[in-house]
């Protein structure tokens, strides 16, 4: 299991030191939301501030892109540092071709599903993803309640990837994770789980990553996504 802990949750007016300390902690994920007010009603931040975090860090950069239109900022995301971009399949009408675009630029490529956004377009684009994100609250706002549905999507997911034969993709939830689901969540075909409010709400950034692989411990394919745990971050491909 992977703990790509949310930057939406952390203090805002110490991001640098932020970051310093989830990396002494033994992190080596950081999930970054950029939402532009349009696909979700909330406004965050863009590549500039990225920019800056990606010269004080080596923190794998998980971007998710909860913007209209997000092929139309794929290189300036990618210029700012990121390691991965993760597209929404409700905000592009030309999802192969985005995801494509971003791995032709050297990048891991994602596709994110709303909680009412049916999996099916896995079927064809199964061969152009690094990651599926299975959304369980609806994006917009940390600190929502986990939809129990949100389960049976990623047991749904977990399948239909492996029957296409990408068993090595790995699945991120996004939304509402805590030690406390985290063992059904892996069990259920979790790989990477986006935690915001209920890990930076503990001081101690080291013993709240030991809650969560406490409770993932033993569970899940620990081989699926093992891979990416020392990816090199960006600042070492720019």
């Amino acid at each position: 299991m992977i703990l790509s802990p949310s930057l939406l949750s952390a203090d805002f007016s110490r991001l640098a030191e932020e970051t310093t300390n989830l990396r002494r902690a033994g992190l080596s994920w950081l999930h970054l939301d950029i939402m532009d007010g349009a696909f979700v009603p909330n406004i965050t931040f863009g590549p500039p501030v990225i920019k800056k975090l990606r010269g004080v860090t080596d923190l794998f950069f998980d971007v998710h892109l909860m913007i209209e239109d997000p092929a139309r900022y794929l290189e300036a995301f990618k210029a700012a540092g990121s390691d991965m971009l993760v597209v929404h399949a409700e905000a592009d009408r030309h999802l192969q071709r985005t995801l494509t675009q971003i791995r032709a630029m050297g990048l891991k490529a994602g596709i994110a599903f709303n909680p009412g956004t049916d999996i099916a377009c896995l079927n064809w684009l199964a061969d152009d993803i690094d990651m599926v994100v299975i959304m369980s609250v609806n994006p917009g706002f940390s600190g929502q309640g986990f939809i129990p549905a949100s389960f049976r999507k990623i047991r749904e997911a977990r399948a239909l990837l492996d029957s296409l034969g990408a068993a090595d993709v790995p699945i991120e939830v996004d939304g509402g994770v805590c030690p406390e689901n985290t063992g059904a969540l892996v069990d259920a075909g979790a790989d990477i789980l986006v935690s915001g409010s209920s890990f930076f709400g503990g001081r101690h950034y080291d013993k709240r990553l030991a809650a969560f692989a406490a409770a993932a411990e033993g569970r899940g394919n620990p081989r699926r996504g093992s891979e990416w745990r020392h990816l090199p971050a960006a600042d070492s491909k720019h």
